[in-house]
């Protein structure tokens, strides 16, 4: 075989490259990032003096970051979170950490916090470092000036202060809740988030990418630098290279240049990643090395036909998700965010919008990973409050700092698409008539955007979808983003006239996983008025599973998505929400502490809606027929099905044909209306005659025996590593109990611990971190989590006069 020329030359200038970096690799060390999360002492209320050195801390709590306090608190009808905030309390708290420095004292030490909820304070050997009011902002420290070497220990204490309530609409949790890091450099290194990759023009043969870094030179003489970045592909093969000379006297920007030929397009299916290696090297000495993951496509968001991804059109089905983890709290877990990703992937959503807040880096980086078109929004309010201890207190002075740091850490993730400004601003309305800060505020957040990325469009969550609106009469939206008002899609080509729309959250759905009210085709809209108490509602504050309950402000799912696939110029939506989430119980009151509006429960767990969304988005061949088949004799039981690949579905009642039912112009499913006799309910789906599928549901017994199902059999030993075990109550013949409520007592051996348990029963005040909790509707969740040592995991669960049940997991 005769190889081309070119691609000789090209191997060998790599081959070389790759010489020279491994030569210089092997006399310096250039940085170390180390996960700085273990061994902390934790105390809960004000400690006077915490900050100082010499503190004496021996009575305090020891454990490991990330650390969510007010998860492990009981349900508080008396909370000033309110049941908006889940009922539990935040209150304040301190960290503290003894550490020692292995660096040497020519090296520059960075504390890195991806996360702390809220109003932190950082002291370094009882120096204060900052004060940092945002709880979802990341932020960096140095504290190279206040560190003791030699052996000699040193102590960092954190102050947290989420005292003031309420200052969200949401439970936000409390504490050090994402992960932190020391960084050590050289005195020369490229600064915090200091690349930008951009690929200004992409399509099947080539691809050019641009890299920008910034250098930043802390030493007392100007530097000579070479900046080799060499571009590799999902295999660590590299296919490019560029090498820049410059002299860094403080700060220093080097613009270096690219073209890769063939690229692999990222896309949600194959969501493929590129690696650029950034290298400092003075002297033939690497002093700083740099990763920047980044992948390569282009979009399109067009007037007319909606969004375009790498020239194909793509219609996004996303989900709003707050950033809690269910039972776990805020306390960020990688394998928790990426259940949930999983579940959202298996529904057929391809969106993710980061309500209302900067997300956890890890949600990214699994985006990036998994395939999903981010919205990565920034603030919930500007200026004006939604509540009293809110960010609008610290505006003024943070928001143009916060801003900047979200952008500049988030803008080279491939997942990013869009920025959004801000959800429903309350500037958006010109009360007095002459109100215009909504426009002067918007442009300001725009022009921070476009001074940092000019790669995506910009879009502002509006509740007033009108031409009126101060945000949109600002002219910086580049998407018209709309909260639900379904009913004026139609409208927004006359009321927007050459504008691009994004429906950025819809629907506000409301469900209890496995409760169906009849008749079902009766749509409830509770309470009548936002603003009004809920009338009318279920005793025990259940909601209807059939799709036929909603928020008065919502719709159902299948209002919005009839609305939505009409229309080509609506390049999508983000729906509120997909998976439930604690707080905003709207309507209800306490007891109830977690939404309805998610289409998965809290314990993640589905709602029937799942299935909707599962037929009309997926490759799978779906048949889902609902409710469950246990019923009183006599009672008229309307019977749903959602399905998909297949022109009818028949239902049969104990083997008896109740008839074929079609789906006729923009219906989403089908239903029967069955007088309830006990035995087996039947549905068989038909694609030409053929059978595509066939589904059962029998009448279940008494409850007799627990089966536990772990999501995954083995977990790492890393003391974060996560299996989730699900919990079904099954009658002697094997058919789940769809009412069964029964008292679970869980316990573990082995080198593991239960996380966290959960039913997906929004009023089931029982702790999130009990060991022991009743199902709901047939079903519970154990978490358990790696202690960190390897070996097997036993977990068991009991309950009086049922078969007892155990799982084992494996810790490698």
């Amino acid at each position: 075989m005769v190889m081309d020329t070119r691609i000789h030359k090209k191997l060998v200038l790599h081959l070389l490259a790759l010489v020279f970096v491994f030569n210089c690799t092997a006399q310096s060390v250039s940085r170390t990032v180390e996960d700085f999360g273990k061994s902390w002492k934790f105390y809960l209320g004000n400690a006077d003096n915490a900050k100082d050195f010499s503190y004496n801390d021996a009575d305090w709590r020891n454990l490991n970051l990330p650390h969510d306090w007010s998860i492990e608190l009981p349900f508080d009808s008396t909370s000033p979170t309110g049941n908006g905030g889940g009922a539990l309390r935040g209150g304040m708290g301190w960290y503290r950490k003894t550490f020692l420095v292995t660096a040497t004292k020519n090296k520059k030490v960075f504390i890195d916090f991806d996360g702390v909820y809220m109003n932190s304070e950082v002291f370094i050997n009882g120096h204060s470092l900052g004060i940092r009011p945002n709880g979802y902002i990341s932020f960096r420290y140095e504290m190279t000036p206040y560190l003791k070497y030699g052996g000699e220990k040193n102590v960092i204490a954190v102050k947290v202060d989420n005292s003031k309530q309420p200052n969200s609409r949401w439970y936000s949790g409390s504490g050090i809740y994402r992960n932190v890091w020391m960084v050590i450099t050289n005195d020369v290194f490229v600064d915090h988030w200091g690349t930008s990759i951009t690929t200004p023009e992409v399509n099947n043969l080539s691809a050019s990418v641009n890299l920008t870094s910034t250098i930043i030179n802390t030493s007392a003489t100007p530097k000579n630098i070479s900046l080799i970045t060499i571009v590799s592909d999902k295999t660590n093969r590299p296919i490019t290279k560029s090498i820049a000379n410059t002299v860094i006297k403080e700060t220093g920007i080097a613009v270096q240049k690219f073209e890769v030929a063939h690229p692999h397009l990222w896309s949600i299916k194959d969501p493929y990643l590129y690696k650029a290696v950034t290298q400092i090297i003075i002297n033939r000495k690497v002093v700083d090395e740099y990763t920047t993951t980044f992948g390569i496509r282009s979009f399109n968001f067009d007037v007319e036909n909606g969004f375009t991804l790498n020239g194909k059109p793509l219609k996004i089905i996303g989900v709003c998700n707050h950033h809690d983890l269910g039972c776990l709290g805020t306390a960020i877990n990688t394998r928790a965010l990426e259940r949930q990703l999983q579940i959202m992937k298996e529904m057929g959503i391809n969106g993710i919008r980061t309500s209302h807040n900067p997300p956890a880096p890890e949600l990214l980086d699994l985006c990036d990973k998994m395939g999903f078109i981010v919205m990565d929004e920034a603030f919930d309010m500007w200026k004006k409050p939604k509540n009293p201890y809110d960010y609008h207190l610290y505006w003024d002075e943070w928001h143009v700092k916060d801003f900047q740091d979200q952008i500049r850490r988030d803008r080279n993730h491939p997942s990013v698409f869009i920025w959004s400004i801000g959800n429903e601003i309350p500037e958006q309305w010109s009360i007095s008539g002459n109100d215009t800060s909504g426009r002067s505020i918007a442009r300001e957040l725009a022009a921070i955007v476009h001074e940092l990325d000019t790669t995506r469009p910009i879009t502002s969550a509006l509740n007033n979808p009108w031409p009126g609106n101060n945000i949109y009469k600002s002219g910086v939206l580049d998407l018209v983003g709309f909260n639900y008002n379904h009913n004026q899609y139609k409208a927004f080509s006359k009321n927007f006239p050459g504008q691009k729309f994004i429906a950025t959250e819809t629907v506000s759905a409301l469900q209890t996983r496995g409760h169906y009210d009849m008749p079902s085709d009766s749509i409830r809209r509770w309470p009548s008025r936002w603003d009004k108490p809920v009338e009318n509602a279920n005793a025990d504050l259940t909601c209807s599973a059939y799709e036929n309950c909603s928020a008065p402000w919502g719709s159902t799912h299948e209002e919005t998505l009839k609305e939505l696939l009409k229309y080509n110029f609506a390049s999508g939506m983000y729906i509120w929400t997909g998976i439930d989430y604690i707080g905003e119980p709207t309507p209800y009151p306490f007891p109830a502490r977690s939404s309805y509006f998610g289409i998965v429960d809290l314990a993640g767990f589905p709602k029937d809606a799942f299935y909707l969304y599962q037929s009309l988005f997926t490759d799978k061949e779906v048949l889902h027929i609902f409710p469950h088949w246990n019923w009183k004799s006599g009672q008229s039981i309307d019977v749903w099905a959602y399905y998909n690949h297949a022109d009818e579905v028949e239902l049969f009642l104990n083997g008896k044909s109740l008839g074929i039912k079609k789906k006729n112009g923009d219906d989403l499913h089908v239903m029967w209306r069955v007088v309830f006799e006990p035995g087996t309910l039947k549905a068989v789906s038909r694609k030409d005659g053929k059978i595509v599928l066939s589904k059962e549901i029998k009448t279940a017994g008494a409850p007799a025996k627990i089966l536990l199902t772990a999501d995954r059999s083995a977990i790492k030993a890393d003391g974060k590593d996560l299996s989730f075990v699900k919990v079904t109550v099954f009658d002697k013949d094997g058919n789940i109990v769809p009412d069964a409520n029964e008292f679970i007592k869980f316990s573990i051996n082995g080198n593991g611990f239960i996380a966290g348990t959960d039913n997906g029963g929004q009023t089931d005040l029982t702790s999130f971190k009990s060991t022991q909790r009743k199902t709901f509707n047939g079903l519970a969740l154990a978490v358990v989590q790696s202690n960190g040592k390897t070996g097997a995991i036993k977990l068991t669960a009991i309950a009086d006069g049922l078969q007892s049940a155990s799982v084992e997991i494996t810790a490698k």
